[in-house]
């Protein structure tokens, strides 16, 4: 399967480069893999670049998980950091991620000197 990188897959969500969305949607139409790191840097763009807030962003995420031409690496833990994310958006989505893929490999607790992210159940901050 192919893969994408992180300016692709932002075209997909912000649609706002109407020749770039369109070669975006022709590569991805074959199917293609998104990495956890392709996906945390296309949030950071989300949220930086375009300033969309963290429902937007989950909504986002959520679409990539639901679409039917990507398959995003180890979705079900990127589903349950969407799930911490809506709950707590004062925890990055990154850290959020960052906790549910060592809970899947169950690695817990995850040491943290991040007060937000200490909170989570799973999380140890030190």
């Amino acid at each position: 399967m192919r893969a994408v990188d992180t300016n692709v897959l932002v075209r997909l969500v912000a649609r706002d480069d109407p020749k770039q969305v369109s070669a975006a949607e022709s590569f991805v139409a074959r199917g293609a893999w998104v990495s956890h790191v392709v996906l945390v840097e296309a949030v950071w763009a989300l949220t930086s670049v375009y300033e969309l807030e963290a429902p937007a962003i989950a909504t986002a995420v959520e679409m990539l998980l639901n679409h039917r031409e990507l398959t995003i690496q180890d979705s079900r833990a990127v589903a349950a950091a969407v799930e911490q994310y809506r709950a707590r958006p004062a925890v990055s989505f990154s850290d959020c991620l960052v906790l549910e893929v060592a809970r899947k490999a169950g690695h817990l607790p995850l040491g943290t000197f991040d007060r937000a992210l200490g909170k989570l159940e799973g999380a140890q901050r030190l």
